[in-house]
Parts: structure tokens; sequence; C-alpha cells
């Protein structure tokens, strides 16, 4: 039995390096481009071992920087996720710890989840703050039209894309949004983004008439945000490229995915689980995710071409881990490798996402962390960078040290997450879940991450000393929210 005390010692020791002098070896002022994909799960790229998905551009990037191996997404969903990202709070403490909606599928329901709040400090207003130049392109999720979460008042000179989550499941929207005013895209209209039919359709001809239009979202977004890098040459800038890719539904031009067209046996997707029906959804999923990864590549062509590159910091994530929904065959694409549970879920597969870095002169090219690491670990290292003062209360270390690669990086005591009726937290290598809270049940799943990477085996019976400790430093991680209360930790369940 591994005692109590002894539990520190587990923790990854740290690895002691000569220090280097910041101020001789970071560049002035750099720049900062963060692109976040949607439910792509940690074995979707080919840096991380994916074997039937092109992803050229982001493997290049992992060629070019740093691939981290253990890096964890803000929560299992997307707007939770994306609230820690951009405040550096993890979901013990951050004000929104769910997805939350303003109104319903139809046409004219309001639009919008659980909104930022006034006086919000996010890395973006920070930098703004520095003499950044801002701007947002892609899926928001944390404010509709109007409110205090919109992108304009949470940190962003300029914001294009899609404002509710809702209104992204259809990628043929008949609206996105510019800063405050609606842009109708043309040739789209309106139709409902969830259906479901009988029986096959009997040409795909028919398919891609029903379900595609005339505008696709992401054309529009990623042309927004190369317009944005074309007028940046001369001040620093942050670029957040929330792409709305791979969530369903499965919406690709055609012309994507007959760059796969007979790669993969295929049985038509009717809508069983919900979102639209495809002729081909292994070919249409897989297009996705490469047609993102062109986009990518764009945004590092444009860098080149400006002369950027080589003073720019460029991430890429996942939001959380791969669908279970809307035709996606996470088994098929081996999608999250052999982590256990997929979005929605705190175990492995759900929150542990691809991380990657670029940053010339500072990341040595196809390196490797394996530091555990979490979306509210990006705003302590951006002010870190950008030479800004650290705001007070985060729950995130600055990742610049393993950037370099040579330099002692600080370990987190713990990490946390909370959603619903579930409850998950990391020291070390030990993992926690509790799953169950909705039925009054407590009881914490334990894992040895070291030994037991898929959480195959649930241990806390051998541990029950490491289960207490887990569970006191869950106390510890969780503040009371009114909106979003833990059933039975704050409530009776339901």
């Amino acid at each position: 039995m591994i005692h109590v005390r002894a539990l520190l010692l587990l923790v990854p020791a740290l690895v002691s390096f000569a220090p280097q002098d910041a101020a001789e070896v970071l560049p002035k002022r750099p720049n900062f481009v963060y692109i976040l994909a949607d439910d792509l799960g940690y074995a979707e790229l080919g840096s991380y071992g994916q074997k039937k998905i092109r992803t050229p551009n982001l493997d290049r990037i992992a060629r070019e920087g740093m691939r981290f191996t253990q890096h964890y997404s803000g929560s299992s969903v997307c707007g939770p996720s994306r609230g820690v990202l951009l405040t550096g709070l993890h979901t013990g403490h951050a004000e929104v710890r769910d997805n939350w909606e303003n109104g319903g599928w139809g046409e004219d329901e309001p639009e919008g989840q659980w909104p930022f709040a006034e006086g919000t400090v996010t890395f973006a207003k920070e930098l703004q703050g520095l003499g950044y130049r801002t701007g947002a392109f892609g899926k928001w999720g944390n404010g509709g039209p109007g409110s205090s979460g919109h992108p304009n008042r949470q940190g962003f000179d300029t914001w294009l894309g899609y404002l509710c989550q809702r209104k992204a499941h259809n990628y043929y929207p008949n609206h996105l949004w510019k800063n405050e005013e609606m842009l109708v895209l043309p040739g789209n209209g309106w139709f409902k983004a969830h259906q479901k039919l009988e029986a096959p359709l009997a040409t795909e001809d028919e398919y891609y008439e029903r379900y595609n239009r005339a505008t696709f979202a992401p054309d529009v977004m990623i042309a927004g945000a190369l317009e944005f890098l074309d007028g940046v040459e001369e001040e620093p800038f942050l670029l957040y490229y929330a792409s709305p890719v791979p969530h369903v539904a499965l919406q690709v031009p055609r012309s994507e995915v007959e760059a796969y067209r007979g790669e993969f046996e295929e049985t038509p997707y009717l809508g069983q689980k919900s979102y639209l029906p495809h002729p081909t959804p292994r070919a249409a999923y897989a297009a996705m995710i490469t047609r993102m990864d062109r986009e990518v590549g764009a945004i590092l062509d444009k860098l080149d071409a400006l002369g950027l590159a080589e003073n720019t910091v460029v991430m890429f994530s996942s939001d959380n881990g791969t669908t279970y929904a809307g035709g996606v065959e996470p088994e098929f694409f081996e999608s999250v490798g052999d982590l256990r549970g997929l979005k929605g879920s705190f175990f492995e597969g759900g929150i542990r996402v691809p991380f990657l870095v670029r940053w010339p002169g500072v990341t040595r090219p196809g390196s490797v962390a394996e530091v555990p690491s979490s979306f509210q670990d990006v705003f302590p290292t951006v002010m870190e960078i950008a030479g800004g003062e650290m705001p007070e209360g985060l729950d995130g270390i600055s990742l610049v040290p393993s950037f370099y690669g040579n330099r002692e990086q600080l370990q987190h005591d713990y990490l946390y997450w909370e959603r619903g009726g579930a409850q998950a937290i990391r020291v070390g290598q030990w993992k926690g879940v509790r799953t169950k809270l909705r039925k009054g049940d407590t009881s914490l799943m334990l894992f040895d991450l070291a030994r037991d990477g898929g959480e195959q085996v649930d241990i806390s019976a051998e541990h029950p000393d490491i289960v207490t400790f887990l569970e006191e430093k869950m106390a510890e991680a969780h503040t009371p929210s009114e909106i979003f209360p833990l059933p039975t930790i704050d409530v009776a369940p339901k």
C-alpha cells in the first residue's frame, strides 16, 4: 500500500537544467496564433498515430515544433472547455462549467450559451492592454448576440463566425456574425440541422442537394482570418481561429470527399444518432479533418508570405475528444487510440487532446513534451511570452520552460474537471473519476495512468488512502456554483 505522505513523491519530478536569462532569449513582442479544432480526438492527427486521415500541415507543425503527449482540454464539451482556455480558470472555479442553451432549434430561436460576465478577464483582453491587435474567427459558444460574453466585449477587436453552438451544427447556416452585425450567407437559407431518413436515398447527388448549400461557412471564416493577418504586419497580434471542424454534422463540399473516394467500405448514415445523413460517412469525416488541416496550412503559408512566421508562436489543440454521435465512427479511425471514453466523458479519451506548439528559435523541431498540462495553462504562458503582468488567481502554469526544453518546468499540484454529474482529478500518475453524482453516488474510481493509461482497472479498493487524498483535493478544487451546481455535492441529486 502506498501511504498518502508518500503520494507527492509520485508526482513526476522536475527536470533541472541550467536556466537561461529570459530577457536575453525571448523575442520581442511575439505574435500568437491559437488554432482550436472542435471534437478532434487525441489520435486523429498523423503526428499522434493516425493512419487513415491525412493531416500534412498539422504534422508539419509537429516536425517544426513541439508535440505534447499529456495535454488536456478544459472540459469534455465545447462551451466550458473554451471558457477555461480563455480565462485560465479550471471548471471548479470558472463561471461557465457546462453547456447551457439560450433557445431551441427553430429558425427564430434566440442564440447563445451562458455568457461570460462583464469584467471577465481573458488573455485576449490582457493582450489588448499590451497593444496587441486581436481577432477571433470560427465558433464562440460563450455568449450570444448583444450579451456580455460577445467576443468584442471579451478582448477581440475583430470577430467573425458562429456565436451560438447550436447554429454551428449546420455548416451551411443562413448567417454568421461579423462583430455585432448579422452576416447573411448567400444561397443557404435555413434548414434543420438534425434530420433522419427511413432508407438510403437513391443517389449521392440527392444527399448533397438536400444537405449542402451554396456557401460553406468555413470558407467565410478562414477568408476572414487570412484577411486579418494581411492587416497586422506593423503590430503584434493574436489570431484565435476556433474551427467548428470536425464537429458533426457530416457536411463538407463534395470535392473534398472525393479525395477519399473508395478508400473505405461505406454504409450510408441515415441520421440515427442525430445530425444529418450522409452517403459516405467515413470519407466525409476524414475529408472534414483534412479540409481543416488545409486551413491550418493556409494560415502557415500566410505567415510565411508576410514574413511573420519567425516571430509568431503557433499553437494547436482540440476542445475535447471525438464525438459518439452524428455518424462518426471513432473505433474505425482509432480516434482516441487506446484511451477510454469519448466526448462528454472525463475518462482520458474525452479530455486528453493534441497540443502542438511551433515557436521558431525556441521549440526544438520534432521535440516531445510529456508534462501534464491543460487549457488553463495557455493564459499564463501567453502572458509570460508577451511580457505582461500575470493576473492573480489563475489556475494555470506557464509552459514556457517546456517550450525551451532546457529549463525547469513547474508541475500542477492537480488537474481538475467538473461538469453535470461528474468530476475528475489527476495528481501525478493517479486519476480519480466520479460519474454518478446525479444518483447520489460519490464513489471514486481510481486509475494508475503510469501502468494503465487506458483506465481499464479501477484500483480504488486497493488504495483507500489515495482515494481519500484525491477526494480531499477535489473538495479543495471545487467552489459551489449557483448556475452550474454539482448534484449531490452542491444540491440534492435530480
